[in-house]
């Protein structure tokens, strides 16, 4: 188990451990006193003479041991269930679940069985060299079969995690695709996909099944011959002993064969741990690799702005590239946008507008040059103080299961009067109108995904949720693209009006939407191309005339 894994077991549960330790070494020294009663019986009841009292207190010491040794691994089992527990929980909240198991099991097994093999070999040794060499070579066959099933079924047990994740992708992908999968008749396509997936994962885990089903048998089967022979050597030395030994020998022949049984299930409770472990190591692997990622957006300590600069944003320099990227997407970008004013971005897909405006509210950073809200670079705040200034629309238009209202305040906002700030938000969004005529109006229902919304409709839910923080910044990832023109335009009057202390940072496709902007900022490569208003970039900027041309005709954009 990795250290790092360890690191979030308590000491509370260090305790419980040492705890659990010392009943499993009580409860193996509790099995391992049992043939010793046994024993004392056998003899009693072959020694004439011996009293009813003596049998029954040698009795009652077995069925105390016995007892004793129920006890044990029910406090055991309670407490190595509390400690997989609290460790579950613990890696879970951070990710989860295999090694759980293992713990549960592990606790019993891992520690018991080693215990148990040596306490018993050291108790049966010197009994009889017949006896010793039978059970060792029990033991050797038994290591050999164990040895050659995990050898066969260690690798399919890594391969199973694999295949499961596997089969899980291709789920996923039939489930979240599953209009597109209909629209060109992919279905038999998907469903290949996903029986080869499926075929794989059986086939992998029946080889590792029969495996693991084909060792039993062969423990059974050395456990019940190390039985025989145990008997048959010892009704040989019985025959060939001495009448006064022979009681002794017996005597010894009934305890060896408890001893060596005991050995026995120590390594069978060792082949659980061999099942297990596979699948655990996979599980720990990955919550390591998790645990080890270190966070790339590392928080700052500010949380105020510098005074007088509330809402100003501004690019010196700045250059992105993506992590393990060898070009850059954004390449030397500056500008500055002041308080209440509008700042639009426009280019062909992939001219990198939208990671652009991402730099700002540190969805990444920028790999060269600063990016400065409010005259700090936004490296400077506490992610929490600089997303409080932003109001974010994302490209996708995302929407929660719940209400219209619960959607629109969503977030920590803020701000008291929280349903007057609601009702204005959706006007000023121009989503009032389908607002209103839904069954319960603002406390009407919407589907996960907003599933129950058209596209125009979650687009104009999700602007009204950015304007209802009512932020200094608002950033619009091309928002507008499902909206007719009149929405459009009405809309980006009522912003104007409604949000005029904002700054607003749009990312758009269609000339209609930003050719009002105070500055546009024009974007071929990742290298900004132009930067101006509408008219100084027709006369002055041939890509922005070129995306120009391509929407609009002369006479419209006169």
């Amino acid at each position: 188990m990795p250290k790092l894994i360890l690191k979030n077991v308590t000491k509370k549960d260090w305790l419980l451990f040492a705890v659990c330790v010392g009943f499993i070494v009580a409860q193996v020294w509790l099995d391992l006193k049992l043939p010793d009663y046994m024993s004392e019986i056998t003899r009693l009841v072959q020694t004439e003479g011996s009293s009813m009292s003596d049998i029954l207190l040698a009795g009652g010491k077995m069925l105390a041991c016995a007892m004793g040794s129920l006890i044990s691994a029910a406090v055991v089992s309670v407490g190595a269930a509390r400690l997989a527990s609290n460790f579950g929980a613990s890696l879970r909240g951070k990710l989860f679940d295999q090694v759980q198991s293992l713990i549960v099991m592990g606790m019993q097994s891992l520690i018991k069985a080693p215990v148990m093999a040596v306490w018993a070999i050291a108790k049966i040794s010197g009994k009889s060299m017949e006896w010793t060499l039978s059970t060792g070579a029990a033991v050797i066959c038994l290591l050999l079969i164990v040895g050659i099933c995990v050898f066969l079924a260690l690798p399919k047990f890594r391969r199973l995690q694999e295949l499961t994740d596997s089969i899980n992708r291709v789920t996923r992908e039939n489930l979240t695709g599953l209009r597109v999968i209909r629209a060109y008749n992919a279905e038999a396509y998907q469903e290949a996909k996903f029986e080869k997936a499926n075929k794989d994962l059986t086939d992998t885990h029946l080889y590792a099944s029969r495996v693991m089903a084909s060792m039993m048998p062969s423990i059974q089967l050395i456990m019940n011959g190390l039985s025989l022979s145990i008997y048959w050597i010892g009704a040989v030395l019985i025959q060939n002993a001495a009448l006064p030994d022979r009681l002794t020998i017996f005597s010894d022949m009934v305890v060896f064969s408890s001893y060596a049984m005991q050995v026995v299930m120590a390594f069978m409770m060792l082949v659980v741990i061999f099942i297990l472990l596979p699948r655990a190591s996979v599980a720990a692997r990955r919550i390591r690799e998790v645990l080890d990622t270190s966070p790339a957006i590392v928080d700052g300590t500010v949380t105020e702005s510098v005074p007088g600069a509330k809402g100003e944003v501004e690019f010196r320099n700045v250059s992105f590239r993506y992590p393990d990227s060898e070009g850059y997407v954004i390449h030397n970008i500056s500008f500055q946008a002041k308080k209440g004013e509008t700042v639009a971005f426009i280019g062909s897909t992939g001219s990198g507008k939208s990671t652009l405006i991402n730099l700002v509210p540190r969805f990444y950073d920028a790999t060269e040059g600063e990016v400065l809200v409010d005259r700090r670079n936004v490296k400077d705040y506490t992610q929490y103080a600089l997303r409080n200034k932003i109001g974010y629309v994302s490209q996708k238009a995302i929407l929660f299961g719940g209400t219209v209202r619960s959607n629109v305040a969503y977030g920590d906002n803020g701000r008291d009067n929280l349903d007057s700030h609601v009702v204005d938000s959706v006007d000023t969004a121009q989503a009032a109108d389908f607002v209103e005529a839904m069954e319960g109006g603002y406390e009407g229902f919407i589907a996960q995904g907003g599933s129950n919304l058209s596209g125009g409709q979650k687009q104009r839910l999700s602007i009204a949720r950015a304007i209802c923080r009512n932020p200094e910044i608002l950033i619009f990832d091309d928002s507008f693209s499902a909206l007719d023109y009149r929405t459009d335009r009405a809309l980006r009057d009522a912003l104007k009006t409604e949000c005029a202390d904002a700054t607003k940072l749009i990312v758009a496709q269609r000339i209609g939407t930003i050719r009002d902007a105070d500055r546009i900022i024009v974007l071929d490569e990742g290298r900004m191309a132009g930067i101006g208003t509408h008219e100084e970039l027709m006369k002055s900027c041939e890509v922005y005339r070129q995306i120009a041309y391509s929407q609009l005709s002369k006479e419209e954009l006169a």
